[in-house]
């Protein structure tokens, strides 16, 4: 898979700020698993299938049943998925 260039990567950290209500020099380095789940526009039932089968490889952090996301690995994550047209492989 391919490393996204390190603008795109800032430039969906500053729209995932904006979504989340967070002025970018304060947006914090892990968010719960509700707030990535609005991000990435699914359900957070989806975000606990990823986790349990690895179907993404969508890194988080897990303390006991708390579950984190980095808003740098949301940013990545979204930034290797975008694609110019259905023939690309994301």
């Amino acid at each position: 898979m391919h490393t996204p260039p390190k603008e795109t990567i800032e430039r969906i950290k500053e729209e995932i700020a904006k979504q989340l209500s967070y002025a970018l020099d304060n947006l914090p380095a892990l968010v719960e698993d509700k707030q990535a789940a609005k991000v990435l526009g699914v359900k957070q039932n989806t975000l606990a299938v990823w986790r349990s089968t690895g179907r993404y490889r969508l890194p988080f952090v897990k303390v006991g049943r708390m579950v984190r996301y980095r808003v740098s690995d949301l940013a990545e994550f979204m930034a290797r998925r975008t694609v110019g047209h259905t023939g690309e492989i994301a």
